[in-house]
């Protein structure tokens, strides 16, 4: 991650990043929809789409829990996002 000066206090507080057992977007399963790519929240690990799919259900989660901080679930991406503080490290 980039140093802690540099990140705000929610992805500071993200300890261990894992990628999700299942490569897919849990709510655009259950309605049949489709995705771009995943994101993973941070709080509670629930993995969801992102805002250039159709549903952006990663953003709505995050609005509707105030679950602050997502990873990257795709392959080879190594990167947190804090939605309150707009914030982005690598880890």
């Amino acid at each position: 991650m980039s140093t802690a000066d540099e990140t705000c206090a929610h992805i500071r507080a993200v300890t261990s990043v894992r990628q999700p057992s299942q490569h897919v977007c849990e709510e655009c399963m259950r309605i049949g929809a489709q995705w771009v790519h995943l994101r993973t929240c941070r709080t509670c690990g629930v993995t969801l789409c992102c805002d250039n799919s159709p549903n952006r259900h990663a953003t709505k989660h995050s609005r509707s829990t105030t679950h602050p901080v997502i990873a990257s679930a795709e392959p080879g991406e190594r990167w947190l996002y804090c939605y309150p503080d707009d914030g982005f490290a690598d880890y």
